[in-house]
């Protein structure tokens, strides 16, 4: 037995030493749903979300299970497409599944959640960062991960305070996700005194930004922020450098990904970036991250983490509640603290994690990055 193993392995044996899991739940499987991009533009979010949440999974019924259940994963691809997640939500639905782990993208989050409300499904995104998501006042909803009103603001308070640009431009695909982030970074650079002269969206999957690339060089833009994805901001930082623009550039964890260095190629390095705390190198988590390395699985991506954890707190959910009776578990979750990789969890009434925090980075051309100063 593996040290981690034996270490969560000690936590439920504790959690049934003080009595939190004296009911009897029956000992048969625990289906989770495991909701995201298996295909797709960021099919790369939606592996650093799987794997985290198989980790956990497998540690668990390692270590005995879930008050005598095992848990099993159930893989759902909705592509990042609305559409799909709400097909993928009625699946899961029919297929009894009552726990999930999903989804990735917020504009897939959203509508598959108000699925997963009214049928009695219980819901932590790990990735899904839209305040709307959980301001609904939704009992079964929660996320292991922060929000855009909390992570726009510490990208433009860094642009405002350490930046000091004189004319940034601010970007978005025009998605609730890109929107909202763009949308709040404007904001805060505004509050700031920071000028900023041009906010526009572009289309996802654009491939030509020529004409927009014109209009920063226009207004005499000397910073950029774009709310999105990846390949759109690997694009346009490649033909920025091409077409002789240079600014520096700016994305929310969704560009924080090793393809944008694939696209952009050496107008990647130096891009700035806001990412969940580097949770792989904490030192709490050595053996974790071992156990990781161990299966040729990266451990460094933004969601793998919160998606253990958001398996972890489903799974002493249960324990707690002595119960699988998702509005049991959803109690246990709102009125107990929870010690995962990611820190000391604990959830408020939305449904959002009380405390977490954002950290700026500073990205290289070889798709590493070091914390900006």
């Amino acid at each position: 037995m593996s040290k981690a193993t034996k270490q969560i392995s000690k936590l439920f044996a504790a959690m049934v030493m003080a009595g939190v899991a004296s009911y009897s739940v029956a000992a048969d499987t625990i289906k989770i749903g495991l909701a995201g991009p298996v295909t797709g533009a960021v099919a790369q979010y939606g592996e650093m979300q799987f794997i985290g949440a198989k980790m956990a999974i497998e540690q668990i019924n390692k270590a005995g299970g879930v008050n005598g259940a095992q848990l099993e994963a159930v893989v759902y691809d909705d592509a990042c497409d609305p559409k799909q997640a709400v097909a993928v939500a009625n699946k899961i639905v029919n297929d009894d599944v009552k726990f999930v782990v999903g989804h990735l993208c917020s504009s897939s989050t959203q509508p598959a959640s108000d699925i997963y409300e009214d049928e009695g499904i219980l819901m932590i995104t790990a990735a899904s960062t839209s305040p709307e998501i959980t301001a609904r006042g939704y009992e079964l909803i929660f996320r292991t991960i922060g929000l855009d009103s909390l992570q726009g603001p510490t990208a433009g308070n860094f642009i405002a305070d350490k930046i000091k640009p004189q004319a940034v431009a601010v970007l978005h695909d025009k998605q609730q996700y890109g929107e909202g982030i763009a949308t709040a970074v404007k904001q805060t650079l505004e509050s700031k005194g920071t000028k900023v002269v041009l906010f526009e969206g572009i289309n996802a999957g654009d491939k030509d930004f020529s004409a927009m690339i014109a209009k920063l060089k226009q207004a005499g833009t000397d910073f950029v922020y774009y709310g999105g994805y990846h390949p759109e901001l690997g694009l346009l930082l490649r033909q920025a450098q091409e077409k002789g623009l240079k600014v520096k550039f700016m994305g929310p964890e969704g560009v924080g990904n090793s393809e944008i260095s694939a696209i952009a190629g050496p107008a990647s390095e130096g891009m700035l970036v806001t990412l969940p705390k580097s949770f792989d190198q904490d030192p709490r988590n050595k053996v974790l991250v071992e156990a990781f390395k161990a299966k040729k699985e990266d451990p460094s991506g933004p969601f793998v983490f919160p998606a253990y954890s958001a398996v972890q707190v489903i799974a002493e959910g249960i324990a707690k509640a002595g119960d699988t009776d998702t509005a049991k578990v959803a109690a246990a979750l709102r009125s107990n603290t929870f010690d995962t990789p990611t820190g000391v969890l604990s959830f408020d009434e939305k449904g959002d994690l009380k405390d977490f925090n954002f950290v700026v980075y500073e990205w290289h051309q070889d798709g590493t990055k070091t914390e900006a100063k």
